[in-house]
C-alpha cells in the first residue's frame, strides 16, 4: 500500500480492518482461486500495517454475487452497518470497484467513511474520505468502474449479437434437438424422443388446450434434458407438466427457427425501496434476431403462429372464453341484456343455468339480471345454427376419419418405440450379468435384480402395446362420410364432443343476448351472426317445479262440484273413476283431496256417513292434527272399530263432537289458532 503509514493514525487502528472479498459469479469463485488467493491474502497486509491480528475481520460472504446492487449483498449491507456505527477504522480490498459497480451505492458508502473517518485501501494506495484529494480521486474511480462494466457488458453483448445474427451462438438447445458434430441443431436421433416432441403438438391440434395434451399423456413418460449437475447432458424420463407443454408450445425452435433476444432483464424498484431484476418477455417485433428455416422443425412456421393464437384465446385471466367440456351451448359468448355483462354458466341439479353473476359481483344488479335455464336458449341456438348450414361439409367427416387414424397411430408408435427400449435395457442388463463373475455374488445379485427389473418392465410395455392394439368399435370412413351429408345428425352424433359443437357454433355466431323480463315467462334471445346480421327471438321459461306438480284448474272444479254432501274419500273415489290424476300423476285419495280443499277453501257439508267418520275426517272436522285423535283412540277416550274394508271408523254424533271440542277447548296442549280459524269446520 503506497503512502500508508503517512495517513494511518492511532484511531484507525483502534477499530475494526475489514477486508472485503467479492467475485461476481459461482464460475469465477471456482475457476480464478488466485484471485481468491489475492484477496485472503489483504489480511497479512493489514497486519503489516499495525492492526492487530483480532482486530482483523475478513468478509467472505459475497463471493459468488454480482456487485451491480446492493439488495442482495447481505455481507456488504453489514459492512455498510457497521461503518455507520463507527465500529470499522479501515476497509480493505483488492480494489475499489470490488466494493460495489453501482455508482450510487458505491459513494453513498465513501459518503459514510467519511462521516466515520474510516480509510479505504486498495493495491493503489490508502484514501483518507475527509481529504479533498482522495475524495475526488474515488470518485472519478467510481465513475470509471462503472463506465469499465458499461463498456465490457456492450463488447460482450456485441460479440454475442453479431454471432446471432448469423446463427452461430449456441446455448441449450429443448429437448428433442442436439447439436451435430459440426456445430449444427439437428433433431433428435432418439425415435422415442422425437415421437413424443410430435405427439405433443399433434395432441394440442386435437385438444386445443395445454391440459388436454396433459391427458393424452397420462400414464406415459418424456423426456427431459438435464443441464448441470451430475447428470448434465443426459436425457432423463419422467412426467409431462403443464408449464413444460405451455414452453414447448410457445419455443419458436421448434418450428424450425433461430431466436435471439427473447427476453430482456431489467430493473425495478419494489414497494419496499429495493431494487431487483426481472426478465421480461419481449413481442415477437422486438426480438432481437429471428432466422426462419434455420434447422429442421417439427411443425412449421405457420403452424406455430396457430398455435401462440390458440394458447392466447385459452387465456381465461384477459378475458378470453375457450369452449368448455360442459353441456351449456353458449357458454362464453352469451350476454345479459339488461345490464350488458356477460353470463357465467352454473350447473346445478336440473341442469345448466345462464347466471348474470357479474352484476351481483359489481352490485348493479338490474330487475332484469334473471337466471335462465341453458335448454330452452341453446336448443334455439342449435336450431337456427342447423338451419342455416348446408349440408356440404363432407370434407369435415372425412378430415375427422383421418385424423382418428392418425392418432391411434402415434399412439401405438409410441408404445412400440417404449417397447423396444424396454428390450434393448433388457439385454443390456442381461450381458451385464453374464459378464459378471459368478464368484462375485455381491456384483452378481445386483445385476440379477437389475435384470430382473428390466424384464418386468419390458412385460408391462408390451401388455399395455397388446392392450393399445385392440380394436375398437370406432365409426368407419363410410359411416362418416354418411353422417357428413346430414349435418343435424353429424351435431347430434355421441362421437361429436360439447367442445366441437361449440367451435362450430363460435364460426358462424358472434355472441348471443339474452333479455329477462322482471316478471313473466318470456325470454328475448338475440342472436348475432359473424357477418353481422342480427336476428331476435322469444321463447318462454319452463314451467316450475310448482307449476308441474300443481292440480289442473279443472280438477279443482270438479271437486269443488262434487263437495256438497260427499266425504273426501267418495270425492277421490270419483275423481279416480273418471281417469284423473293429481299433477303429481299419483291416483287420488283422502289425503290429497283433503289438501286441495284446503289450499282452496272448499268448505264440507256433508254429514257424519251413518254416524261414523274416519279419523282424518273429525281432525279436519275438529281443526286438529289426526295424531289427537289417535292418541284419544288408545287411552279410550273415543271408541273406534274397524270396518269389512278393514277402515278405522268412528262414531260421531252431535254429543260425542261437543265432548271432543270440550277437551279441546279445556287442553293447553292442543294450539287454538287454527281451531279458531276454521271454526270447527271443514
Amino acid at each position: 500500500m503506497i503512502g500508508a503509514q503517512r495517513k494511518i493514525t492511532s484511531s484507525p487502528l483502534d477499530r475494526l480492518a475489514v477486508v472485503y472479498l467479492r467475485q461476481s459469479t459461482p464460475a469465477q469463485v471456482r475457476l480464478n482461486v488466485r484471485s481468491t488467493e489475492r484477496q485472503y491474502a489483504i489480511a497479512e497486509e493489514a497486519a503489516r500495517l499495525g492492526w492487530e491480528s483480532e482486530r482483523i475481520v475478513v468478509v467472505d460472504g459475497d463471493l459468488g454475487v454480482s456487485g451491480r446492487d446492493a439488495h442482495a449483498r447481505e455481507s456488504y449491507k453489514q459492512l455498510v452497518a457497521r461503518v455507520c456505527l463507527g465500529e470499522v477504522g479501515a476497509i480493505f480490498g483488492l480494489e475499489v470497484s470490488r466494493l460495489a459497480r453501482n455508482n450510487a451505492d458505491l459513494l453513498r458508502l465513501l459518503e459514510f467513511c467519511a462521516l466515520t473517518d474510516t480509510l479505504v485501501l486498495d493495491t493503489d494506495g490508502i484514501y483518507d474520505l475527509q481529504d479533498f484529494n482522495d475524495r475526488l480521486l474515488l470518485g472519478l474511480k467510481a465513475q470509471m468502474s462503472e463506465a469499465e462494466l458499461h463498456v465490457m457488458a456492450g463488447r460482450l453483448q456485441g460479440a454475442k449479437r453479431a454471432a446471432a445474427e448469423r446463427g452461430e451462438l449456441r446455448f441449450g438447445l429443448p429437448v428433442g434437438y442436439v447439436y451435430d458434430e459440426e456445430g449444427q441443431t439437428i433433431i433428435d436421433p432418439d425415435e422415442e424422443v422425437q415421437a413424443a416432441i410430435a405427439d405433443v403438438f399433434a395432441a394440442f391440434v386435437e385438444t386445443g388446450s395445454a391440459y388436454g395434451v396433459l391427458g393424452a399423456f397420462t400414464g406415459r413418460r418424456f423426456p427431459k434434458r438435464a443441464w448441470g449437475g451430475a447428470w448434465a447432458g443426459e436425457l432423463r424420463w419422467g412426467v409431462l407438466s403443464h408449464p413444460r407443454v405451455v414452453r414447448i408450445l410457445q419455443n419458436p425452435c421448434y418450428a424450425g427457427a433461430y431466436v435471439f433476444g427473447r427476453c430482456r432483464s431489467r430493473r425495478v424498484v419494489r414497494p419496499d425501496g429495493t431494487i431487483t431484476t426481472q426478465t421480461v418477455e419481449l413481442p415477437r417485433s422486438e426480438w432481437a434476431v429471428l432466422i426462419q428455416d434455420h434447422h429442421p422443425g417439427y411443425i412449421t412456421w405457420d403452424a406455430y403462429l396457430a398455435n401462440e393464437q390458440r394458447l392466447a384465446k385459452n387465456h381465461t385471466r384477459r378475458g378470453q372464453r375457450p369452449p368448455r367440456e360442459g353441456s351449456a351451448l353458449c357458454q362464453g359468448i352469451v350476454r345479459c341484456g339488461a345490464c350488458g355483462h356477460s353470463m357465467t354458466v352454473q350447473y346445478r341439479a336440473n341442469g345448466g343455468h345462464y347466471d348474470c353473476s357479474v352484476s351481483r359481483i359489481n352490485h348493479i344488479q338490474t330487475p332484469g339480471c334473471r337466471s335462465v335455464k341453458a335448454a330452452g336458449v341453446d336448443e334455439l341456438v342449435a336450431g337456427r345454427l342447423l338451419a342455416v348450414l348446408a349440408p356440404e361439409e363432407i370434407a369435415l367427416a372425412l378430415a375427422a376419419a383421418d385424423e382418428v387414424s392418425e392418432r391411434r397411430m402415434r399412439s401405438n408408435r409410441a408404445l412400440e418405440l417404449r417397447v423396444e427400449r424396454a428390450r434393448y435395457d433388457a439385454v443390456r442388463a442381461e450381458r451385464a450379468f453374464h459378464a459378471c463373475e459368478p464368484e462375485n455374488r455381491l456384483v452378481a445379485r445386483s445385476l440379477e435384480n437389475r435384470w430382473e427389473q428390466k424384464l418386468r418392465e419390458l412385460a408391462d410395455a408390451e401388455a399395455e402395446l397388446a392392450e393399445h392394439a385392440t380394436p375398437t368399435l370406432e365409426p368407419s370412413r363410410e359411416q362418416l362420410e354418411a353422417l357428413a351429408r346430414d349435418v343435424p345428425a353429424l351435431w347430434a352424433a355421441d362421437s361429436t364432443t360439447e367442445k366441437d359443437r361449440k367451435r362450430l357454433l363460435r364460426a358462424v355466431i358472434a355472441d348471443v343476448t339474452i333479455t329477462s323480463q322482471p316478471e313473466g315467462r318470456e325470454v328475448s334471445v338475440g342472436i348475432r351472426w359473424r357477418t353481422g346480421a342480427a336476428e331476435q327471438h322469444t321463447i318462454q321459461r319452463p314451467p316450475s317445479i310448482n307449476d308441474r306438480t300443481r292440480t289442473p284448474p279443472e280438477t279443482v272444479g270438479l271437486i269443488k262440484r262434487l263437495a256438497p254432501g260427499r266425504t273426501n274419500t267418495e270425492i277421490a273415489d270419483q275423481l279416480n273413476a273418471a281417469g284423473l290424476r293429481t299433477g303429481k300423476s299419483l291416483p287420488f285419495n283422502d289425503h290429497a283431496v283433503r289438501h286441495i280443499r284446503r289450499a282452496h277453501n272448499i268448505p264440507a257439508t256433508a254429514p257424519p256417513h251413518d254416524g261414523q267418520l274416519t279419523v282424518n275426517e273429525i281432525a279436519e272436522r275438529l281443526g286438529i292434527s289426526p295424531g289427537v285423535i289417535y292418541d284419544w283412540i288408545s287411552h279410550n277416550k273415543l271408541a273406534a272399530h274397524r270396518n269389512q274394508a278393514n277402515q278405522l271408523r268412528i262414531p260421531f254424533s252431535a254429543a260425542i263432537e261437543q265432548k271432543c271440542r270440550e277437551r279441546i277447548a279445556n287442553s293447553s296442549h292442543i294450539p287454538q289458532t287454527k281451531i279458531a280459524a276454521t271454526g270447527g269446520a271443514v
